[in-house]
């Protein structure tokens, strides 16, 4: 049996190269519709450790620290990019904000030279609009456009590959 009504699915996406500080970041902005109640689905999104259960791309994630109140915390993700046969480390800064539904994050430190971002979570129709938005840049020394242009295009199916892993999760509970 099924916690959350049947499948209606809705999923927009966008990469757009955003001016930061001067310079220009890839921007990946994805959005996915989740026939679940946002109360849910923010908690499973909050749940970060149990993601590479079911988002493949993503081997660990450890909180290294966490605020009394579960709103603050540093963790360390490692993820595998096939494609290259590459490991990516980093740690980055959460913020969830319970009452506002969303997530602010940021690089602490990592294979990332620059990483942030914003998770929300609106309700639509008895359904989530789970949507991400992630400024960042990788740079690898002596790469040049085409490469550059083809880790733009796996962060987009990375983060389209998470908001439907999340989907199917919660549509599955």
């Amino acid at each position: 049996m099924r916690a959350c009504h049947e499948p209606d699915v809705l999923t927009s996406t966008n990469n757009d190269l955003q001016p930061q500080g001067g310079s220009i970041l890839p921007r990946i902005e994805s959005s996915v519709l989740i026939n679940c109640g946002v109360e849910k689905v923010f908690a499973l999104a909050r749940d970060i450790e149990t993601f590479p259960q079911f988002m493949p791309d993503l081997k660990k994630v450890t909180i290294l620290d966490r605020s009394p109140d579960g709103n603050r915390t540093i963790s360390e993700f490692v993820g595998f990019i096939k494609q290259f046969k590459l490991t990516i480390r980093w740690i980055e800064e959460d913020e969830w904000d319970e009452k506002a539904k969303t997530c602010q994050f940021k690089l602490v430190k990592g294979d990332f030279k620059s990483y942030s971002g914003r998770w929300t979570f609106e309700p639509v129709n008895g359904g989530t609009r789970f949507t991400s938005v992630i400024d960042f840049e990788y740079d690898i020394p002596l790469i040049g456009p085409m490469i550059k242009a083809l880790i733009a295009k796996l962060m987009k199916q990375n983060v389209d590959n998470m908001l439907h892993a999340l989907k199917e999760r919660a549509e599955k509970e």
